[in-house]
């Protein structure tokens, strides 16, 4: 007579090393789980609890400016490498890694508005070059570790921006006009205008890299081709814009700050409506970057915080402020996608981490499963009221809570009356000539 009897390896159940933790069989299904959501939604509630009791974005303050930081520029390629100018016009570059001042020179009289390191000689890090722009009209081509620059140019009149083409030995200045320069030739190759007063900002396209972008002081938004050598569009918005960046996942969508408190995405094929409006500053936007992957906008304003959007959400997921922090000037988004920088008016750059909670240093396979899991389960009880209202609470200065409640109140206000002249019209004609105009469309005054 045979029997036949039942063995299991204990290399089945039991990890190498660690054989205190066992392999558990899981069935799962419904009919014998009848408790699974509940216990779901409790442990969505402990995660998002965990989230907030560990949010601390605020990595590092890299103090050498004497004035306010007004240009900032990350290497394309060096990860911890960025680049910063003051009202002084005095350039500074940082290593993020070791927090500390590498490089700094004396390189303009008066602002320093503009800075950008050269793409194209990224891979020497012997000679690692950038350059720097003011208002003393001056475009000097720097080598850091030099005291001296490498080359010299002289403009026509004061210099608010520079960015540098990615693929070819090409870069642009913002002035009176838009100038297209290559750093072997003293003279602009091309000079670009389209009835704009002064050029406050621009930014090359990233993915169509023949395009680049401008905004006015005339609140005017200027786009322009290369190969055309002439711009193809303007949009006239309701009021300035101060800084624009493309997507670099979309080509053709970019977001300008604007100083009515306000970031406008848009797609340049159709320059007559906004696609999305990013709201949640109660002040002034003065810049604004995407991240490596196009789905998160970072933006600094006057009302001296740093806001993080989802690219396609209309309110902020988070807020980053200091006591000491001032006006925001500047803000940068790494390219790793970890890290967000800052340069404000008492002359600080700051490092923060892009998610507020995230660890910092190397995590284990389980670490990032279950920080996996978690996530997952936010995701999916995020709509319920009680997870919602903890995930969005912040604690923000007085003054920026009190003037978000007068601004919705205002808003509120502005709404009910333009339903009440439509309701109480005296006759049917003129309800009909009344038209409500979408909030996409009302900021966008004209489209050449």
């Amino acid at each position: 007579m045979k029997v036949k009897t039942i063995s299991r390896s204990d290399m089945d159940y039991c990890r190498e090393r660690k054989t205190d933790i066992y392999k558990v069989q899981r069935n799962l299904d419904p009919k014998l789980h009848p408790f699974e959501k509940a216990r779901e939604y409790a442990r969505a509630l402990t995660s998002v609890k965990m989230d907030r009791m560990f949010a601390k974005p605020f990595l590092a303050a890299l103090d050498g400016h004497g004035d306010g930081v007004y240009a900032l520029a990350k290497h394309p390629t060096h990860i911890g490498s960025v680049a910063s100018g003051d009202a002084l016009g005095c350039v500074k570059v940082w290593s993020l890694t070791n927090r500390d001042c590498r490089w700094t020179v004396q390189a303009h009289k008066g602002f320093a508005k503009g800075v950008c390191f050269l793409p194209s000689l990224a891979s020497e890090t012997s000679s690692e070059k950038f350059i720097s722009v003011g208002i003393d009209r001056m475009i000097k081509l720097w080598s850091v570790g030099t005291t001296t620059p490498v080359a010299s140019f002289m403009a026509s009149d004061a210099l608010n921006a520079v960015d540098y083409h990615y693929h070819e030995p090409k870069f642009i200045t913002a002035g009176t006009d838009v100038q297209v320069w290559e750093p072997e030739r003293s003279e602009p190759l091309h000079t670009l205008r389209w009835g704009s007063e002064t050029i406050t900002a621009l930014r090359w396209n990233k993915t169509e890299t023949s395009l680049f972008g401008a905004c006015g002081s005339d609140r005017t938004i200027t786009l322009y081709d290369l190969r055309a050598q002439s711009p193809i569009s303007k949009t006239v918005m309701a009021l300035h814009a101060n800084a624009i960046c493309w997507n670099p996942m979309e080509a053709l969508n970019f977001t300008v700050a604007s100083e009515d408190h306000n970031l406008y995405t848009f797609d340049m094929r159709r320059m007559n409506k906004a696609q999305n409006i990013l709201k949640d500053h109660v002040s002034a936007v003065m810049d604004l970057d995407y991240s490596p992957t196009g789905t998160e906008i970072v933006s600094g304003g006057f009302d001296k915080t740093i806001r993080v959007f989802e690219a396609r959400a209309q309110r902020s997921r988070d807020v980053y402020h200091t006591k000491r922090m001032q006006r925001v000037w500047c803000t940068r988004w790494s390219n790793d996608n970890q890290y967000l920088i800052s340069g404000s008016d008492e002359g600080n750059l700051r490092v923060w981490k892009a998610q507020a909670s995230a660890p910092i240093g190397i995590t284990s396979t389980r670490q990032k499963q279950a920080m996996q899991y978690a996530g997952a389960l936010k995701k999916k009880y995020g709509h319920l009221d009680e997870i919602k209202r903890i995930d969005k609470q912040r604690r923000v200065p007085s003054m920026i809570s009190n003037t978000a409640e007068k601004k919705q109140v205002m808003e509120q206000a502005r709404k009910r009356r333009d339903r009440h002249v439509v309701e109480h019209s005296t006759s049917k004609a003129k309800r009909a000539t009344i038209k409500v105009v979408p909030e996409r469309t009302k900021n966008v005054l004209h489209t050449e």
